[in-house]
């Protein structure tokens, strides 16, 4: 579904992104981990249009989109659930929402999006008149998974969706990537929780210094002894 080829990525002079590559193939979850700094977030941003790449291509179902903006890339299919939620405080979780089905993709079925989102979130029915800035974190990342969905998404490109929330909200936002996995929606997850991530991803990369050092299956590099040793402490 996703191919990234040879992307490179500056910020002015310095080099974030060095010929990375990877691909996503539809109905996975794959995984990127890597140090804080690796360049994950700006490998994310620069997929969802947000930063532009110097060189390469990215292709979503074939089509290149690297360079687009980050309206017409959602607009194709590809969702973020970004870091910090980004969520817009001053609205209720029912006008977040609703901004989400904004894209011309969404605005036919949004009112069944909806439904659906909240039959996922229980609490955001239950809350839908609420301030998203009057939410706990947990609340929160479930309204920014919600937002997203209402986009109509193939692909969700989720970054540190665990950043900040406590163990056991945590594990309720794996479960629901893994539900919306189940569900037929491809997942591309950058999480701060390498084991974690490793366990329910099919594929995963390591990033390092802006470069793709190392693949294999999830299984695979949870059994390697260079990322037991960098990322789990072992």
């Amino acid at each position: 579904m996703l191919s990234v080829r040879d992307l490179d990525l500056y910020y002015g002079d310095a080099q974030a992104l060095a010929g990375v590559s990877l691909e996503v193939p539809a109905g996975a979850i794959v995984a990127l981990v890597g140090a804080n700094g690796a360049g994950k977030s700006s490998l994310i941003r620069t997929i969802a249009g947000i930063e532009k790449p110097r060189a390469g291509r990215i292709l979503f179902k074939d089509e290149d989109i690297a360079g687009l903006d980050s309206h017409e890339i959602c607009d194709r299919g590809i969702g973020q659930v970004a870091e910090g939620r980004q969520l817009f405080p001053n609205l209720t979780v029912l006008e977040n929402l609703e901004l989400g089905a904004m894209l011309p993709r969404a605005r036919a079925n949004a009112r069944r999006a909806l439904e659906e989102v909240f039959a996922l979130f229980p609490r955001l029915a239950e809350r839908r008149r609420q301030l998203a800035g009057t939410m706990s974190g947990g609340e929160q990342q479930m309204l920014a998974i919600g937002r997203c969905l209402m986009g109509n998404p193939e692909l969700i490109l989720f970054d540190e969706p665990s950043l900040g929330l406590a163990p056991v909200v945590v594990q309720e936002v794996l479960h629901t990537i893994h539900v919306l996995n189940g569900r037929g929606l491809t997942i591309l997850l950058v999480e701060q929780n390498v084991a974690v991530s490793l366990k329910i991803a099919q594929h995963a990369y390591v990033l390092e210094n802006g470069r793709i050092v190392m693949s294999g299956s999830g299984a695979e590099l949870l059994r390697d002894d260079r990322v037991r040793q960098a990322y789990l402490g072992l």
